[in-house]
């Protein structure tokens, strides 16, 4: 099931519109809301992007890492993923797959 979500930001006169994919997993649709509404258009952009694109083959384990990455500070969490910062031991098994960026899409 696809939801057609609006996204408009600001006093731009921008407004796009794009699917988020909706999760019969109770768990997963926790974490997704959490992953694309953290604050910044770029911190949802990064955690909701990688959320999307790895989610769905993650297990018991992976999931709960990942929820532990969402109660970090977006700061953090971006200066990990262009390796800015040392990522900490508890997301090594994350890490290499949120370094590679590679999950973002960017309009055109």
């Amino acid at each position: 099931m696809l939801a057609v979500m609006p996204a408009s930001r600001g006093d731009s006169g921008h407004s796009a519109t794009y699917l988020a994919p909706m999760h019969p997993d109770a768990e997963l649709k926790r974490l997704h809301w959490r992953a694309h509404h953290r604050g910044t258009r770029e911190a949802d952009m990064l955690v909701g992007g990688f959320f999307d694109a790895h989610s769905a083959g993650w297990d018991t384990a992976d999931r709960m890492v990942f929820a532990l990455l969402l109660e970090e500070q977006d700061v953090d969490i971006m200066a990990w993923a262009h390796r800015a910062l040392p990522v900490p031991d508890r997301f090594a098994p994350m890490a290499d797959a949120l370094q590679r960026l590679d999950y973002i899409q960017v309009a055109k």
